[in-house]
């Protein structure tokens, strides 16, 4: 079977994380924890790096720190992965939905602003799939109302906006690190940011809220603490992540040079002002195709591929389907429908690349 996406480990990872285990220095606190925040969040351009237990953790982390709270409301783009929107139902807001644009699959930009309302205290992007949103006019448009810009990065490690790496272009930027994220810890996330004031907030919250002074707490805060362990394991990943986001984007070249000609295939987009890192290699399956996406996917299984369906919007998630029932968001519905996830990860071949490509012209009809 040809996985979906796999982790790639450098060698490092092992020398490290017994490192941590010689000396004892294996929860929360270890010399790794320091390292791997200063080189991650140095590397997207921030100031401050505060690592979190996931990804999921990470967006809540941030949004708490922005005080961001029950009644007021978040712009969010409704093709996103369902911890975009958990994240802000945890801290009792409105999640406020945004249709896509078709130039990148991300949330479109003209859509965004008759959706804002007195309650209105943020804007959360997802730059999905790798691919970084269109984010000065996202931005202009925060700074127009006063409000707060997350970046939900945790597909888009090394993704780039007009030469700015994601993460650090809004308020804060939330990474994933999970088993199948361009870099990995194996489960394990981190929010950065240049404002000293978010930052020392999250720094606080993620630990539940404690002081100086021990056992005083002022805040509900959270257990949302990364182990060294983990840290360990992302300062030997920060070793290999530019060939990590290389080897993502060649093997999506290859994809690209070889499925180009075929009819009923979108490919994945990437905008001349931006450097998408296909975390996920993405393409949508029309309707001329011949088959449709679902039944390509039982197709490539068959034939010992796996794959992954796209996202399903969140307004239609049966867990949110009622608290946006009428709400109609046709661009999101339609990659919903069409997109299909192709294995992706770094350990992939290029042989493995054109089988893959051979079996979904073989299932043409």
């Amino acid at each position: 079977m040809i996985p979906v996406c796999e982790p790639k480990l450098s060698g490092k990872e092992l020398e490290y994380v017994s490192d941590c285990i010689k000396t004892n220095w294996i929860s929360s606190k270890g010399k790794y924890i320091n390292q791997f925040e200063e080189s991650f969040s140095k590397y997207c351009g921030a100031k401050h790096g505060i690592a979190a237990s996931n990804g999921t953790t990470a967006l809540h982390l941030a949004l708490a720190s922005m005080g961001i709270k029950a009644g007021d409301a978040v712009i969010i783009p409704t093709f996103t992965m369902i911890a975009t929107v958990n994240s802000v139902t945890y801290t009792g807001a409105k999640p406020v939905l945004v249709d896509s644009e078709l130039e990148t699959w991300n949330m479109d930009p003209t859509k965004i602003e008759k959706k804002i309302t007195p309650k209105t205290k943020a804007i959360m992007v997802m730059h999905t799939y790798g691919h970084p949103c269109d984010m000065d006019p996202i931005c202009e448009i925060a700074e127009k109302h006063d409000l707060f810009v997350i970046e939900d990065a945790a597909e888009a490690h090394g993704a780039e906006y007009k030469g700015k790496r994601t993460g650090g272009i809004g308020d804060a930027g939330c990474f994933s690190f999970y088993a199948n994220k361009i870099i990995t810890t194996g489960e394990g996330g981190m929010v950065v940011t240049n404002d000293d004031k978010i930052a020392e907030m999250a720094r606080m919250l993620r630990d539940q809220a404690f002081e100086p002074k021990r056992f005083i707490h002022r805040y509900v805060g959270f257990n949302y603490r990364m182990t060294n362990l983990q840290a360990a394991i992302g300062v030997a990943q920060m070793g290999i992540i530019d060939e990590s986001v290389n080897t993502r984007r060649k093997n999506a070249m290859l994809y690209n040079s070889l499925l180009e000609n075929v009819k009923g295939i979108t490919l994945p987009p990437e905008a001349s002002w931006a450097k998408n890192v296909y975390w996920m290699y993405t393409v949508l399956i029309e309707d001329s195709f011949g088959r449709s996406r679902d039944d390509l996917m039982v197709y490539l299984k068959e034939k010992g591929i796996d794959t992954r369906s796209a996202f399903y919007p969140v307004h239609s998630q049966p867990v949110y389907a009622e608290q946006y029932a009428g709400e109609k968001y046709p661009v999101a519905d339609d990659l919903g429908r069409k997109g299909i996830n192709l294995p992706s990860g770094n350990t992939l071949t290029e042989d493995q690349i054109r089988q893959v490509v051979e079996t979904i012209k073989s299932a043409k009809r």
